[in-house]
């Protein structure tokens, strides 16, 4: 068997293994919008930041100010569009995988997404379906930056934080993974946003703007 630097890849789903913020929940968000606060909008870079940092529910709440009605509706329109839109997988995050089951290791997801959609992308993709998978279904307090699906993880597949590498795009994945000293890989090649790329590159000692570059790092013998 190969050398298997990580037992277990946790990795989150929108913008790390799928191209989906820029094809469904940027558009999605803009529909309910243009419903609710009729004038308001937010570009896909700007939607990019503030999912980075504070957080969508936080931008929502405390820059919006929804109400918890608008909120909920929000999560009807999001609900309905991505039952209607699948998104492609980044190229190149197949490939990595495929290799990381080749070698005898696991895969699993921890995302903001709803775990019926990431199952559903991941078959619609031809993608080697993960042994667990953590989506928005948990409780707020439990999603992330809340390290409770890691805890999961740990206890269920008998891990220890160094036989795992959190792989994410954004600062919530960074934050959960730091508070249980899992190391973190920060992924970079989906879009590129500025500041987001700043923050990664200047706390992440792994960042890679490619998906051939975290292959690399995770297979290529020494």
């Amino acid at each position: 068997m190969s050398r298997l630097k990580y037992k277990c890849l946790v990795l989150d789903h929108d913008d790390t293994v799928m191209d989906s913020t820029r094809l469904i929940h940027h558009p999605a968000f803009l529909v309910f919008l243009k419903e609710v606060r009729p004038g308001t909008s937010i570009s896909l870079e700007e939607y990019l930041r503030v999912n980075f940092h504070p957080g969508f529910l936080e931008y929502c709440e405390q820059r919006l100010h929804l109400t918890s009605a608008e909120l909920a509706r929000e999560m009807e329109v999001w609900t309905e569009y991505v039952s209607t839109h699948v998104p492609k997988a980044l190229p190149g995050i197949r490939e990595i995988m495929e290799e990381q089951l080749r070698r005898g290791g696991s895969i699993a997801v921890i995302s903001h997404s709803l775990r019926r959609n990431i199952l559903r992308d991941f078959r619609e993709n031809g993608l080697p379906e993960p042994s667990m998978v953590f989506g928005w279904e948990l409780p707020r307090e439990k999603r992330k930056p809340d390290p409770f699906a890691l805890d999961r993880l740990m206890a269920a597949m008998d891990l220890s934080p160094a036989d795992m590498l959190v792989v994410d795009d954004l600062k919530p994945g960074y934050d959960m993974a730091r508070r249980r000293n899992v190391p973190f890989a920060a992924a970079g090649w989906a879009y590129d946003v500025p500041e987001i790329r700043a923050f990664l590159q200047a706390n992440c000692p792994l960042y890679f703007d490619s998906t051939e570059g975290l292959y690399r790092y995770l297979f290529d013998e020494a």
